[in-house]
């Protein structure tokens, strides 16, 4: 018996849950480290066709009275977000030239 994460629109996204629906901006950073540019790569390029439809899904609720399904769904696209630039510019899990530079975020809007 499988659990499913996302509303069921957004089945085809479901073999990512697991790993990209994350709800900390920090967690989601370290899975980008942690993750190969082929890995985010396959990621972005299931979810980005699919990001307008996923924020009208979620648009259907307050943001504090989000069901947990669209509260994963918008995890997910926190997530795109945050391998945007990575795929898009960079090539690489880290930010260009920044060496062992981190930047903490020690307090961040909800959801």
């Amino acid at each position: 018996m499988s659990t499913t994460l996302l509303p069921a629109e957004f089945a085809d996204l479901e073999p990512f849950a697991e790993t990209w629906c994350l709800p900390t901006e920090p967690e989601r950073y370290a899975r980008r480290l942690a993750s190969s540019m082929a890995e985010m790569q396959s990621f972005y390029d299931a979810i980005t066709p699919r990001a307008d439809a996923a924020m009208e899904y979620c648009d259907r609720f307050p943001l504090d009275e989000q069901p947990e399904d669209a509260l994963n769904l918008l995890y997910l696209l926190y997530s795109m977000i945050m391998v945007s630039f990575p795929v898009e510019v960079w090539s690489q899990p880290r930010v260009p030239d920044s060496g062992a530079a981190t930047l903490d975020c020690v307090i961040e809007p909800l959801p």
